[in-house]
């Protein structure tokens, strides 16, 4: 009877010990807790990352057709509208700019999409010159979305004069430079989605190891290098001044249209946070994700759950920007910017979550050197 009690107690003490294991996290030592990575990626595939392409498509579709019709004739409304489809797709535009890998990195396309600030007196040039490359890797500045920004919101003092380079001398000039970024990011974006498509789908799918070349792994360092130096960086802190120490206004997307750079982060945000959750892009539709994989870890910090945690905070800093004023106003109207750097903060605060917490649970190395100095 004391040899079956012995054992008996034996075997509790080992359910303990693998239950106790298996809560793995930036607290807790590694355990036996494993998740499935393959549904994981063809929900990324499948429901998140061909899907926006496809959305995206569909806007740059519509401001084609828009730029179209203020073609064949330049007047106010139509002005109005071109605007209107392209602050739509510029906004689309935030849903994939994450997504650069496989054919996406391949062809550079966040690069050639969106570099800001544009370069004004290139452009002005080609135009005037009538002789531009727009695939060198030297007229990234001079296209994408920044470029159209100053095409039809910064290429004169105000609308009529605007419409009077679309109507006078410049007019045939100035329509083929604005017909050619369209083509361009049109083409990029076309041949991009049908790669996905056509084969890089199946092989990213495919790749469901955990090494350092395996899908999850390369596209988690690209997650968070994007949050870090794109969304972070790139439309926050270099405004701001933060890693130069000066204040950088006309360094903000959408510099021509003062109205539409927080629009962009917050969507940019948006983005980050329902892909971290796998939600589906076009539906209310949710599958395997970043925060599902934590949660099959059993990953907490401090004692709380790391998913709710980063979701948290990715609330807060959502909280925080929609207060503010415009981007370049908060710069130009305040010696120190300090709304904006509060909330530069918030956004900052996710960075050391994604970046060592998460991929430490994950046993996910990161592969990319933080320059910033945080």
């Amino acid at each position: 009877m004391l040899k079956k009690s012995f054992v008996a107690l034996l075997f509790l003490g080992l359910l303990w010990a693998c239950s106790t294991d298996s809560e793995n996290g930036p607290d807790n030592a590694p355990g036996e807790a494993t998740f499935d990575r393959a549904p994981l990626l063809t929900n990324w595939a499948d429901n998140i990352i061909i899907p926006s392409y496809e959305a995206f498509l569909a806007q740059l579709a519509d401001l084609n057709g828009a730029f179209e019709t203020f073609e064949a004739n330049a007047n106010a409304d139509n002005l109005v509208a071109l605007r209107s489809a392209w602050a739509a797709a510029y906004t689309s535009w935030q849903r994939v700019s994450m997504f650069e890998i496989g054919p996406a990195e391949s062809v550079g396309l966040r690069l050639n999409v969106n570099i800001y600030p544009t370069d004004s007196e290139k452009i002005a040039g080609h135009i005037a010159s009538g002789n531009y490359d727009l695939s060198l890797s030297s007229n990234r500045d001079a296209k994408g979305f920044p470029a159209l920004d100053w095409l039809i919101n910064g290429l004169a003092e105000d609308d009529a004069a605007i419409l009077g380079k679309y109507t006078g001398e410049d007019r045939e000039a100035t329509l083929a430079y604005t017909a050619a970024v369209l083509e361009d990011m049109t083409m990029l974006t076309t041949n991009v989605l049908n790669e996905w498509k056509d084969n890089y789908r199946d092989t990213f799918v495919a790749n469901d190891g955990a090494s350092a070349t395996a899908s999850v792994d390369r596209f988690v360092n690209d997650y968070i290098f994007y949050y870090e130096k794109f969304l972070r960086a790139g439309k926050m802190g270099i405004p701001l001044g933060v890693f130069s120490g000066t204040a950088l206004p006309s360094h903000v997307e959408a510099y021509y249209d003062e109205e539409l750079s927080n629009a962009l982060f917050l969507e940019g945000l948006d983005a980050v946070q329902d892909f971290f959750n796998g939600r589906h892009t076009g539906s209310s539709g949710q599958g395997e994700s970043l925060a599902s994989y934590l949660d099959a870890l059993n990953t907490v910090k401090d004692g709380e759950d790391l998913a709710a945690i980063i979701n948290e905070q990715f609330n807060a800093a959502r909280s925080s920007v929609t207060g503010l004023a415009p981007f370049k106003q908060e710069i130009q109207d305040n010696a120190t910017p300090t709304n904006m750097l509060l909330a530069y903060d918030e956004v900052q605060k996710a960075v050391p979550l994604l970046k060592v917490d998460m991929v430490s649970a994950m046993s996910i190395s990161i592969d990319f050197v933080d320059a910033d100095g945080d």
